[in-house]
């Protein structure tokens, strides 16, 4: 369908530790869960009321899950961006499930840590090697100043 966009952005809290494992051809795919949270407070009663919303994030991109791996841990404040699969599996009963995560592969996944040590506001970013300027042919790796 021409003229659609399957975009998702967050920014939250990585809830636990990231899982990255490897494929039989050796990629490595990173897996986590960040939690985006809004409070509000009830008209009537006055009282604070908050939602947490768990998100599970999929990177395929190997420079990405190579960052994952070496700076991204429970807690840590990061912004996302990617787009969201819905994909189909079987549970061990036998019953049709459907998970549905923002997905980062290719040059279309955007990952910046908004918390950790490092610069002088604690922000680093981490972008796919084609949103670099032009003429920037720096590797991934180079881009990332930690």
């Amino acid at each position: 369908m021409a003229g659609s966009v399957n975009k998702a952005i967050i920014v939250g809290n990585v809830g636990r530790d990231p899982e990255v494992k490897s494929t039989n051809d050796g990629r490595e795919i990173a897996t986590l869960t960040v939690a985006t949270s809004e409070s509000w407070r009830n008209k009537a009663s006055g009282e604070k009321k908050e939602r947490t919303e768990w998100h599970r994030v999929v990177v395929f991109n190997g420079g990405l899950v190579n960052v994952i791996k070496n700076y991204i841990k429970k807690g840590s404040k990061i912004y996302i961006e990617g787009a969201l699969h819905t994909r189909k599996w079987t549970d061990k009963d036998g019953v049709e499930r459907y998970t549905t995560e923002i997905v980062l592969q290719g040059f279309g996944g955007v990952i910046i840590m908004l918390s950790g040590s490092g610069g002088s506001n604690g922000e680093k970013s981490v972008d796919q090697p084609q949103q670099s300027s032009p003429g920037n042919s720096e590797s991934i790796d180079d881009e990332v100043p930690f």
